[in-house]
């Protein structure tokens, strides 16, 4: 077994399982995606620490419990739609691709999107389309989505992203308040969408939706 193999093992078993994170699926996605290869090289030695990592300037990879915890708060099915807001270097659309249909990558920064496209190229992952646009507005053309991710934390979801969600559809994510994150689960049904607090979680913010003075959720 590789450094990188035995790394992602030791990430499900010691990080993944302890937290609650009971869904096979997603267990064996985090277990199958290399992380190593979504990192800065500088970066590698640490790809599998429990907490978030810059990528980029402000843009970061979600700390892995979290991430999979919201992943499985999704129940994302093998044939849904997916939408992930801020996809980044591709990491969590690699990771999502092997639980859903189809992933629709949403990035805003040039560079990250061409470096998604060459990521998931390389791992010859054939069911995500990287495309561009501003991450608050989500990704009309394809709309409706079973699922939207948003891959930060958000002090308030857009109605844009909600609005983009098929009856039944949820989207996950990460709510700040003044104090403290918590994993959110919103579900639209008949227009409306329901609100589902889960558990804490500090990530951090995804660059655009940070909270506004006032807000309340």
């Amino acid at each position: 077994m590789s450094e990188f193999a035995a790394a992602r093992e030791t990430m499900v078993l010691s990080q993944l399982q302890p937290d609650r994170v009971s869904d096979d699926r997603v267990r064996d996605a985090m277990g199958d995606v290399p992380r190593e290869r979504f990192v800065p090289e500088h970066l590698h030695a640490v790809a599998y620490v429990d907490e978030d990592l810059e990528i980029a300037p402000g843009r970061y990879l979600m700390e892995p419990r979290v991430f999979a915890r919201l992943l499985q708060a999704a129940n994302i099915d093998a044939n849904d739609v997916v939408l992930d807001v801020g996809c980044g270097s591709g990491y969590s659309s690699a990771v999502i691709a092997r639980l859903a249909g189809t992933v629709v990558a949403l990035e805003s920064d040039q560079a990250l999107r061409d470096l998604a496209t060459r990521n998931l190229e390389q791992l010859e992952v054939d069911n995500v389309v990287v495309v561009s646009g501003d991450l608050d507005q989500g990704y009309a053309t394809e709309a409706p989505y079973d699922v939207v991710f948003i891959n930060g934390a958000v002090g308030e979801v857009p109605a844009n992203l909600v609005g983009q969600l098929s009856d039944g559809g949820r989207l996950i994510t990460v709510v700040e308040d003044e104090t403290v994150g918590r994993g959110t689960l919103l579900t639209s049904q008949g227009g409306q969408a329901d609100s589902l607090t889960l558990f804490d979680a500090q990530v951090s913010y995804l660059p655009g939706f940070e909270r506004r003075a006032g807000f309340k959720f």
